[in-house]
């Protein structure tokens, strides 16, 4: 099995596992052919981002119980879709980003530079 790289070109770093993120729900940013939303950019949650996210219709802080959402807060990790992330950087609205933990396919989607603008170092 091949190591999953980040967009550092390291290896990929976990990004959250309270609450449990990514498209696989196993605490990474890793993708495949299935995550059409490429849910590939590990954030910091802020509270203008998910307003932002909520008024553009993905609204992350309501809880869902019947998929086993809590709903999410400022200062949560998670693995936020490449796309999404990228509309909220041009609106104003980007959530910090970890790039050791950000799946190197991000790049396919969003400049490097746009991301080093936004990152903050894991604590």
């Amino acid at each position: 099995m091949f190591k999953k790289m980040n967009v550092l070109g390291t290896e990929l770093q976990a990004c959250c596992k309270n609450p449990v993120t990514g498209f696989f729900r196993d605490g990474y940013c890793n993708t495949s052919n299935a995550d059409v939303g490429m849910h590939t950019v590990c954030i910091i949650l802020t509270k203008e981002f998910l307003v932002f996210s909520k008024k553009v219709g993905n609204d992350l802080s309501t809880p869902v119980p019947e998929l086993n959402f809590a709903g999410l807060g400022e200062g949560d990790q998670w693995c936020l879709c490449a796309g999404r992330w990228l509309e909220a950087y041009h609106a104003g609205f980007a959530p910090k980003v970890i790039l050791e933990s950000t799946h190197e396919e991000t790049l396919a989607i969003i400049p490097l530079k746009f991301l080093q603008q936004c990152m903050v170092y894991r604590s």
